[in-house]
């Protein structure tokens, strides 16, 4: 890709470096990030291509970590990273769950996270302003992935247009007695977040006058949204089936099915192996500057 010619303007606010031509805008941390890394004493280290190892599982298991407060203070610093780096959010969401009696491997993992930061500095969420108004949103769930309390982790994207605009990253609050239930629960999430955002722009005068598609992966869930009938086997998730369905039977949303491969929210569910991450990476706009700056925050 092209560079563009050097007529971009960079303006700063709490951190965030905002680098603007005519047409996009590119929203970044990374004097942010080369300051963390420094905190840290990782700032000369060996960069790694993805934030998460994909053959480990966390638990409470392993040596106490001697300095909880450096853990802490790192964690919670990688917290405020996440407002331009979606790539992380399951990362350091993973690491978020150990605050309170961090262990050896927990901080290793948040190392593994400043590795993969020191690979990729330049990276920023891109946004285009000329995108159309319309919602979708990709939903999923890593069904039992916590291997002490088997409870999922519910994750979802949110698109503007061609615009990433909310994600997120989350332990479920109970155990899902099936996949089709922890997916179910993850939809109803993505829901409650789209319906949000559609009462946010009509009171900024731009309503969305089209249905909010929600892509699932898992079929029964997809089923679930729009069947009438009440199986006994779903009553225990009651409250999300009914509130989906209304929300279908309105015509604000519509949920279909949506193939593995092409399952943005994957990355904030589990641990990806690099190709499939980069990937991802790319469809949720993070991505290099193809702008010339004269410097950032």
């Amino acid at each position: 890709m092209q560079r563009r010619e050097a007529t971009s303007n960079v303006h700063a606010l709490e951190g965030i470096a905002v680098t603007r031509d005519s047409s996009d805008l590119f929203l970044s941390q990374r004097q942010y990030s080369i300051d963390l890394l420094t905190r840290a004493g990782m700032l000369d280290c060996q960069p790694s291509r993805t934030p998460v190892d994909t053959s480990s599982k966390f638990s409470s298991e392993g040596e106490i970590f001697h300095d909880p407060t450096l853990y802490r203070s790192l964690t919670g610093a990688l917290q405020y990273l996440t407002i331009t780096r979606p790539d992380i959010s399951y990362a350091v969401q993973q690491a978020c769950l150990y605050m309170h009696d961090p262990r050896v491997p927990h901080f290793n993992h948040v190392k593994r996270i400043l590795r993969y930061l020191k690979g990729t500095l330049d990276h920023s969420l891109h946004i285009n302003h000329s995108s159309p108004t319309t919602l979708t949103a990709y939903s999923d769930a890593d069904w039992a992935g916590c291997p002490e309390t088997r409870r999922s982790t519910s994750g979802y994207c949110v698109f503007l247009g061609n615009n990433l605009i909310s994600w997120s990253s989350k332990r479920q609050l109970t155990v899902s007695r099936s996949s089709a239930e922890a997916e179910y629960r993850a939809v109803a999430h993505a829901v409650a977040e789209t319906v949000w955002l559609r009462q946010l722009l009509v009171e900024l005068h731009r309503p969305v006058s089209q249905a909010t598609v929600i892509y699932c992966d898992n079929i029964s869930a997809v089923y679930m949204s729009g069947n009438p009938v009440q199986h006994r086997r779903t009553k225990h998730i009651e409250i999300d089936i009914h509130f989906v369905r209304d929300k279908v039977a309105l015509g604000e949303v519509c949920v279909l099915h949506v193939p593995t491969t092409a399952q943005f929210a994957d990355i904030f569910t589990k641990g990806l192996a690099t190709t499939p991450f980069t990937k991802i990476r790319f469809s949720l706009n993070v991505v290099e500057p193809t702008i010339e700056t004269a410097g950032g925050c």
